[in-house]
């Protein structure tokens, strides 16, 4: 089922792009989008897309590259201790989240249950009460710490879904590359693109 109520985190870690094309394509589909941003994500995506941020005042519509938002849809930034915000209690749970990119650090504070900012409290959430949890990380090398965070989360009903382009398709430019990605996190949360790349499909 599509989600009704979407949270989008976008953490400090390199790959703001991949945040940005899939607000573009959530936000003509989904009533009511939330964001969040992490401390260190307006200065990443200052420095990646040229977009002054913060986390306290911010229109998130600067993110949508002039895609509307529909009449009746809403897109709304909560700040990262908005404790308020209605996705931190599992009373009034999101139906999806996606944290993306995310860093190592922050899958490593969701890994051990610490909620100490909206994102970690948010993602907690939704694995006690199983909703949907995709988890974005883009870094390389990975640790054996990482390795092991990310065994924890796929354990605990998290989608580990890391930022690898795929080339089937053929992509002649740089958001068609990243687009790969962000069609997987679009299919893994009930919102997959019908004209999105599939193997095999004869049309492609």
């Amino acid at each position: 089922m599509p989600p009704h109520r979407l949270l989008i985190a976008i953490s400090g870690a390199s790959g703001s792009r991949y945040a940005a094309l899939l607000l573009q394509q959530v936000v003509p589909r989904v009533p009511e989008v939330g964001v969040v941003l992490s401390r260190i994500a307006p200065r990443v995506i200052a420095h990646e897309l040229g977009l002054q941020l913060s986390n306290q005042r911010c229109d998130p519509t600067a993110l949508l590259d002039g895609v509307p938002v529909p009449a009746g849809h809403t897109l709304r930034l909560y700040g990262i201790q908005d404790y308020d915000a209605p996705f931190a209690s599992g009373s009034n749970a999101c139906d999806a989240m996606v944290i993306v990119p995310c860093s190592q650090g922050l899958i490593g504070r969701i890994a051990s249950g610490v909620s100490d900012c909206l994102i970690t409290r948010a993602a907690d959430v939704c694995l006690k009460e199983r909703r949907k949890l995709v988890i974005v990380p883009r870094e390389a090398p990975l640790s054996l710490i990482h390795l092991r965070n990310w065994t924890t989360l796929t354990e605990a009903g998290a989608v580990i879904l890391p930022a690898c382009p795929s080339f089937y398709h053929r992509p002649e430019t740089v958001d068609a590359v990243l687009m790969s990605v962000v069609d997987r996190i679009l299919a893994h949360v009930g919102l997959a693109r019908d004209d999105a790349f599939a193997w095999g499909r004869e049309d492609d």
